[in-house]
Order: structure tokens, then C-alpha cells, then sequence
């Protein structure tokens, strides 16, 4: 029989801890108002989409023998991201009604095209499963740095801009900052900061709602990455599922009086 894992306080080290905290709260700047956007407009899964296009750039790059993390990827995975997002941008003009099946066949071709191109690659399931689950223990202050200064360009354009973005703008936007995020937490960890949290504070007015989804994403990532350490969990997959529970038992205790379920999103 399989012993069970037992806690090791141990690892619960901010030196090791404190970075990855600091990578889920720039990646919470973005995605929680981003997500009640994308609620609001009933694209749930674009973010999954945009990521899995973006995780193809990189992958390409990759397959040119090109750094993970040099600027020739970086380039290649926000070019895809920007073409993805323009295409889906156009599509959503032409035919609304069937966005969202544009949406999931989009992320369903991007991510066979990700396969067939790793599928020559002794090591390609391993590269994959990092771009999907993501490495957060592994960030370091320049990357953070330089991902803090990505996010605020976008968050000050879109707030200058405002409702002048557009459909277009707001897409690249979009696209840009996923690209970013992907390469610092996954793509299931991306999919889950945009979405969870919004999804607790779904009814909540603008300011408030901005808030308390940025205080509940905190949370859960402290307590993903805690679990992550002390149970020598994957921290991508853990953080998600705190995520999960956090956005569940949030939900359910600060829904307001008289908003149920079918709330709309304000913004």
C-alpha cells in the first residue's frame, strides 16, 4: 500500500514562496478585470483559446531551435496571439452567433497543430506539459519585473481608452496579456485567474467587485502554493484548485441579497 504524503513545514519558505506569490498577483492585476469582461461579453473561452494560440508561437519557435526564452520567441508567441486574436475580433463581427464554437474550434486546431509539431520531439510531451501547467516556482525578480511593466502599459492604454477601445483593441489587448501570462504561470493557471475569480463576483458593482476578486485570486494563490509545498504538489494544478474552492466558497458567502445566478456583469 502507498504511504501518504505527509506535510512539510519545511518548504514552507517565503524565499522560495515569495516570488511565485508575486508572479499570481501581477497575473491577478490583469485577468480579474479582463475576466469580467470576457464574462460579460459571453466569450468564456477565448482566454483558452488566445493561450493555446500563443503556446503554438512558442512551440514553432521552439522547433527552430530558438531560446525558450529569447526575444525571437517572445516575438513569435505574441505574433500568433495578435493574429488569433485579430481573427477572432473579425469573426465575432461577421458571425456573432456562432463565436463561441469559432472560439472552441480555434483552441482545438491550435493545440493538434501544437502536438503534430512536438510530435518529433523526444522531449516534446515534457515541453508541453510545462507550457500547460507552467513553472510559477521558477520565476525570478527581472522576469517579474519585465511582466510588470507589460501589464501596466496594457492596464493604463485600456483605462485611457476606455469604451473607445473597440472590439479590435480590446482583443489585442487580450491577446497581449495572455501571451505574457502563459509564459509566466500556464495555460490552465491563466485560464483560471481570468475566470474563477470573476465568476465569484459576478453580480458585484465595478469597484467592488475588482477588489474583492483580487483579494480572493490572493488568497488562493497563497494557499495553492502552500499546499504545493507542503504536500510536494505540481504549484500550477494546486493553485488552480484553490482557485476553484476559493471561487466556490466565495461565491456562495458574498453573493449579494436579491443577485442570484443570472446577475449581469457590470462593467
Amino acid at each position: 500500500m502507498a504511504e501518504g504524503r505527509t506535510m512539510n513545514w519545511a518548504a514552507l519558505d517565503p524565499g522560495l514562496l515569495g516570488w511565485p506569490f508575486v508572479a499570481g498577483l501581477l497575473v491577478l492585476a490583469t485577468h480579474v478585470p479582463l475576466g469580467r469582461r470576457v464574462l460579460a461579453r459571453g466569450i468564456i473561452f477565448l482566454d483558452l483559446a488566445i493561450a493555446q494560440i500563443a503556446v503554438l508561437g512558442v512551440i514553432a519557435a521552439h522547433t527552430l531551435g530558438w531560446e525558450t526564452q529569447g526575444w525571437q520567441t517572445q516575438l513569435a508567441a505574441a505574433a500568433a496571439a495578435l493574429a488569433g486574436a485579430a481573427f477572432l475580433a473579425w469573426c465575432e463581427s461577421r458571425w456573432p452567433d456562432i463565436q463561441e464554437a469559432l472560439i472552441g474550434s480555434s483552441f482545438a486546431v491550435a493545440a493538434s497543430l501544437a502536438v503534430l509539431l512536438l510530435s518529433g520531439d523526444p522531449h516534446g510531451g515534457e515541453h508541453l506539459n510545462e507550457l500547460l501547467a507552467g513553472q510559477i516556482l521558477w520565476v525570478g525578480p527581472s522576469q517579474l519585473a519585465q511582466i510588470a511593466v507589460v501589464y501596466a502599459l496594457l492596464l493604463g492604454f485600456w483605462r485611457l481608452r476606455g469604451i473607445r477601445l473597440g472590439r479590435m483593441g480590446f482583443y489585442l489587448i487580450f491577446a497581449l496579456a495572455i501571451t505574457a501570462s502563459v509564459q509566466l504561470v500556464g495555460v490552465y493557471l491563466v485560464f483560471a485567474s481570468l475566470i474563477l475569480p470573476a465568476l465569484a463576483v459576478r453580480g458585484w458593482p465595478p469597484r467592488a467587485g475588482l477588489l474583492i476578486g483580487w483579494g480572493l485570486g490572493a488568497l488562493a494563490y497563497a494557499a495553492g502554493l502552500a499546499a504545493s509545498a507542503l504536500f510536494d504538489w505540481p504549484a500550477g494544478p494546486a493553485i488552480v484548485m484553490a482557485l476553484a474552492a476559493v471561487a466556490l466558497l466565495g461565491g456562495g458567502l458574498l453573493r449579494l441579497p436579491g443577485r442570484g445566478d443570472s446577475a449581469s456583469i457590470h462593467h
